[in-house]
Order: structure tokens, then C-alpha cells, then sequence
């Protein structure tokens, strides 16, 4: 009875430290309206390359002149890297536009990075040649 125990305990907390890695991966489908385009023209604020998917925030004017944050899902690092992307090319404060598909929830300011284009015109992507679908 007593191993009965220790195997259901064992068990349970495998299920519970896993759980949370399970449910932050996710498709881009599920979080992104791939139907939903938008273009934003602003200011780096953070890059950041951690796994499972990178993520850029950058501020944007709005019509108003109001300055929004935006946040940009990207992919792995990997994948960023063999893109052409590397952590030290885009510092805070440089002008950048990001053109991906907006969140399913259109009230949040956030959105799936397809393309990020510095103030030079050197372009990254999300998807390589043979990666993801032709969103271009």
C-alpha cells in the first residue's frame, strides 16, 4: 500500500512540473489571426531570444501621438539565428517595422512577428525559405 502511495505521488508531481511546459507552447494559429494583417512602425524597447519563441517589443505612436507597447512573437532563437537574426543587431532604440498578424484578442496589442525591416532595409523573417507558410 505504502509504494502504492509514493508511485501516485511520484506521478502526480511529474503531471504538475510538467503541466506548465506543456500549456506555454502553443501553435502561432491558436494565439494569431493569420487572416489578420498589421504593419507597425516603431522603437525597439526589448528583444529577447529565450525559448520556446522569441519576443520583441517595441513602442508605436498611435494616430493620436499616443505611444502604445507592442509585443511580437517570434520564433525559436534557432530558428531567428538561421534566419539571418542575431541578439546584438537591434539595440533598444532603434527604429524598426514589424509586419506579422495580429492576436485573436484584437483589444491586446500584441501579434505574431512575420517580418522585422531596420531603418537601413535589412529585413528578418520569421520564416526561412523552406520554413512556415508563404506569407509574403
Amino acid at each position: 500500500m505504502k509504494r502504492i502511495s509514493v508511485v501516485v505521488m511520484a506521478t502526480t508531481l511529474v503531471a504538475l512540473a510538467t503541466a506548465g511546459a506543456v500549456s506555454a507552447h502553443h501553435s502561432f494559429a491558436a494565439a494569431f489571426d493569420m487572416t489578420s494583417a498589421v504593419t507597425v512602425k516603431g522603437t525597439i524597447v526589448q528583444v529577447r531570444l529565450e525559448n520556446p519563441h522569441s519576443w520583441f517589443f517595441v513602442d508605436v505612436k498611435d494616430e493620436s501621438g499616443r505611444v502604445e507597447r507592442w509585443a511580437f512573437e517570434a520564433g525559436t532563437p534557432s530558428g531567428m539565428i538561421r534566419n539571418g537574426f542575431k541578439a546584438s543587431l537591434i539595440k533598444p532604440g532603434a527604429q524598426v517595422t514589424i509586419k506579422g498578424f495580429r492576436a485573436r484578442d484584437a483589444s491586446q496589442k500584441m501579434g505574431m512577428l512575420r517580418d522585422l525591416t531596420t531603418a537601413d532595409g535589412t529585413t528578418y523573417g520569421l520564416f526561412g525559405s523552406q520554413q512556415g507558410p508563404d506569407a509574403r
